[in-house]
């Protein structure tokens, strides 16, 4: 056997060492070379292979005396016991409770620790509220009635009738956990659950409260005031604390989560802090300029359009815009594209005088006589006309 490592070397400990000592330094090498954190690496099978069969041995008080008095060599041809892992027999050492340590962490299995039967906070609540775009700018408030439930005024909270308490659990003995073991390649493993009896409480209940068939509360319905701050956005929440879930064994109440719907709005819309929406105006109005009158959340405001003005032109009313959730008086900007609107039921006096604008502006229309022909302005003639009309002639 002189070819094994020295046990306390495998493991980092001094030979004087604990078993507190030598458990903690073989979790530490187990969990690190384990093969299933390893996949098909040798070297670290290896090892893992080498730290187990250390802390076999050295966990076990009669073997680990054998091994300092006489070494390697008291196993040998089978000193040690047959069976077990590497030809070592590892029942004597508390491999279920190591490997159900490693494997908890491993594999996020059940704790060994006791269920925390502490205070624990209550679950939060959701619900939903509709609003409308202007509510959504300037803020508003809002009555939910929503279901709520309360500790029990008869048992208090206990679930258990008037003048009894609940017992201790039978199945887990008060643990709150039931530790199933089973057999494997390393010895006894152990698994952790919730005791399904009890639900990990520890607790059960004989004779139920009838007022609340057990459960330690009672429902009603309840109207919670919600105040809808200004800039608020579609789809994002409300916290209203302490609304939600009742907590167990003492602890405090969940919190009340309400998403905000907000409405569409026939003209304007949103993105981020900025409004946008369109304003017809007239063709006079674009062509000579003047007032005109936008509809913003603020209601209507006199924008001075300037002469020449192109449809599709996209003005900005700053601070016309939505607030800031952080700062309601820092407010985004209102963007309006104005799009001049054509005529289309013009009277003769309109037309004639439509057509007298044309003329002036050197873009005479086609006139059409009675049958329906068009009568063309004489075309001026061309260079080449008139130099046949002179060979002509």
């Amino acid at each position: 056997m002189a070819d094994k490592r020295d046990y306390y070397e495998v493991l980092g400990v001094a030979k004087n060492a604990s078993d507190a000592e030598l458990k903690k330094a073989y979790r530490k090498l187990a969990k690190k070379y384990h093969p299933d954190v390893n996949p098909g690496d040798k070297e670290a099978e290896a090892k893992f292979k080498e730290a187990t069969e250390a802390y076999g041995i050295l966990s076990d008080p009669d073997k680990r005396k054998q091994y300092d008095q006489f070494g390697h060599a008291a196993f040998e041809n089978g000193g040690g016991g047959a069976g077990g892992f590497g030809g070592f027999d590892f029942n004597g050492a508390d491999m279920g409770d190591i490997f159900g340590d490693i494997f908890g962490d491993l594999f996020g299995g059940g704790s060994r620790r006791r269920a925390n039967n502490g205070p624990m906070r209550g679950a939060n609540l959701r619900a939903r509220v509709n609003i409308t775009f202007e509510e959504a700018v300037f803020g508003c408030e809002k009555e939910l009635e929503i279901v709520l439930k309360d500790e029990c005024t008869d048992c208090h909270g206990t679930g258990a009738k008037p003048g009894t308490q609940p017992v201790t659990c039978p199945k887990c003995n008060g643990e709150g956990q039931i530790v199933y073991t089973q057999q494997s390649m390393f010895g006894m493993v152990r698994n952790v659950q919730t005791c399904p009896e009890c639900g990990g409480t520890g607790k059960v209940i004989k004779e139920k409260c009838t007022s609340c068939r057990g459960t330690g509360y009672t429902s009603s319905r309840k109207k919670i005031q919600v105040s809808i701050p200004a800039g608020i956005d579609n789809g994002q929440s409300i916290r209203i604390r302490e609304k939600g879930e009742p907590g167990t064994n003492g602890g405090p109440r969940g919190d009340l989560l309400v998403e905000v719907n907000i409405a569409r709005h026939p003209i304007f819309q949103r993105q981020d802090m900025n409004i946008f929406s369109s304003a017809p105006i007239t063709y006079a109005q674009a062509a000579l300029g003047g007032e005109v009158h936008i509809n913003t959340v603020d209601g209507d405001v006199v924008y001075d359009v300037k002469p020449g003005t192109q449809t599709d032109t996209r003005i900005r009313l700053k601070g016309k815009g939505v607030p800031s959730l952080r700062n309601k008086n820092v407010r985004g900007d209102h963007y309006v594209t104005l799009v001049v609107q054509v005529p289309t039921n013009l009277n003769e006096e309109a037309k004639e005088a439509l057509r007298k604008f044309d003329e002036a502006c050197g873009n005479r229309p086609s006139e059409t006589n009675s049958e329906g022909t068009e009568k063309h302005e004489k075309k001026k003639k061309s260079f080449m006309d008139k130099l046949k009309e002179t060979f002509e002639d």
